[in-house]
């Protein structure tokens, strides 16, 4: 097991997910300004699902020039409503509430992607889709569900943590758990064994 593994995101979530399943790695900043760069592929006019295959090809790509011989794990994760218009991270709680008013009894789609990048070129992507139907949500929920999690939700795109109290948002979801709070993890434990970096 020569190579090493560098995760490029400061994600406690997606930290978590691969210590949970043993995977040997350490963290690396992604050096990218995320804002200027999403600008920058918005105005291409790209869809939510290749967004997040590029941020998390880019994320990817700039430290693995860094570290040329380590493999690099870049991520990203957009949401995306069933008009096909995309939503972004919130600054307030109000925002949050706002948003969640947005999404209460509709259906939303969920893009994880992941590159792996060694000397400054990918040698591996996936992008994962899930299906999260949410039930109708009273005003009252929502407002008792951001005081029960505000301080871990407001990171997360939707305001939700499927392994938290935002569980009781959703009546649905189609897909992947691990995709949700971060990871294609399944599809890269195959990878990382490909690789050696875990035990075949």
């Amino acid at each position: 097991m020569s190579e090493t593994l560098l995760l490029a995101s400061q994600s406690t979530s997606r930290r978590r997910l691969l210590a949970d399943a043993m995977v040997p790695f350490e963290t690396v900043d992604a050096g990218v300004d995320e804002e200027a760069l999403k600008a920058a592929l918005d105005a291409e006019g790209m869809g939510a699902r290749d967004l997040a295959d590029a941020l998390a090809e880019w994320k990817a790509k700039r430290p693995s020039m860094r570290h040329p011989t380590a493999l690099v794990l870049g991520c990203d994760q957009t949401l995306e409503l069933e008009d096909g218009s995309r939503l972004d991270k919130i600054d307030t709680r109000e925002e949050a509430a706002d948003l969640l008013a947005r999404m209460s009894g509709r259906t939303h789609k969920l893009h994880s992607a992941a590159v792996i990048a060694q000397g400054g070129e990918p040698v591996w992507r996936q992008v994962e889709s899930v299906t999260l139907q949410m039930r109708p949500l009273s005003a009252a929920f929502i407002d008792h569900y951001l005081d029960l999690d505000w301080e871990n939700c407001r990171w997360c795109v939707g305001c939700y943590r499927v392994e938290g109290p935002g569980a009781q948002l959703f009546a649905r979801i189609q897909g992947s758990l691990f995709a949700v709070q971060g990871l294609p993890l399944l599809p890269l434990l195959d990878y990382l064994r490909v690789r050696s970096i875990l035990p075949a």
